[in-house]
């Protein structure tokens, strides 16, 4: 009896999941459509903005063009207030989240995220020519720059040697001003932020190795969308395996800061 109870345990959950996966049509639903509806913040240089002709452009708008492309499917664009955009997701506005989404454990309770395609965080920058200042261990006892009231102000403080003083500025472009003046040591910014900020002055600063603190950014689906998320998971490996996501990295960064290997 306990055999035939167990059997029959098994059936149920073998036809559950079966049912679950053949009612997963979401790849076939945006195949089908032929595009593929994404949400994002339109403010958000480098990931998603929009330039000087009102177009979105940005690091995650080239990637994201790209998957489309290999997937032979449009990508539609949908700005959104960030506030809801979950919200907004499960409403069926979009099909994805593709915005430099930082993946907490709060969120991978409501959405289902691909694996990180790009690591944010704190970094600290430094001039070009700084020769004295090569791991973050050198900026005990420096001054540093930081924009008030951002992460970057408590990621200074984490510092594995105390910096002698921390200043605060109004934006990061000011902060970099006084670096570049050499009236500070470092700027511990954002990387996304700092590092498109430091490609747009080539040669003038440069990254220290590594991160002060880390935040992982991942593309978010609905969480029943599996076959849709598994597609485009598919598609971003393939772009990082054959440098293409690389070749995006630079355009926007300078670097390539989407190798795993670096993280």
């Amino acid at each position: 009896m306990k055999r035939l109870i167990t059997a029959v345990l098994v059936m149920v959950m073998c036809l559950s999941a079966a049912s679950a996966f053949a009612a997963d049509n979401s790849w076939q639903r945006v195949k089908d459509a032929g595009k593929l509806v994404i949400g994002l913040d339109d403010a958000f240089p480098p990931m998603g903005f929009r330039n000087d002709d009102g177009e979105i452009v940005g690091f995650d708008v080239d990637a994201a063009e790209e998957v489309g492309k290999r997937l032979g499917i449009d990508i539609v664009w949908q700005p959104t207030e960030w506030k809801g955009v979950i919200n907004s997701l499960y409403a069926k506005k979009f099909d994805c989240i593709w915005n430099g989404m930082t993946i907490t454990p709060e969120r991978q309770k409501k959405v289902a995220f691909t694996k990180p395609y790009i690591m944010d965080g704190q970094i600290a920058a430094v001039r070009m020519d700084e020769a004295d200042i090569k791991k973050h261990e050198d900026l005990g006892g420096k001054i540093v720059g930081v924009q008030a009231g951002s992460p970057a102000l408590e990621a200074a403080k984490k510092l594995p040697k105390a910096a002698s003083e921390i200043r605060e500025y109004d934006t990061n472009p000011k902060a970099f001003l006084d670096l570049e003046a050499d009236r500070l040591d470092a700027v511990v910014v954002d990387n996304v932020t700092g590092r498109y900020y430091m490609a747009s002055r080539p040669g003038k600063f440069r990254a220290l190795p590594g991160y002060i603190t880390k935040e992982a950014f991942g593309v978010a689906f609905r969480m029943e969308d599996n076959a849709l998320r598994a597609k485009i998971q598919e598609t971003i490996d393939a772009m990082i395996a054959d440098g293409t996501m690389g070749e995006i990295s630079r355009k926007w960064f300078g670097e390539d800061v989407t190798n795993p290997e670096d993280w």
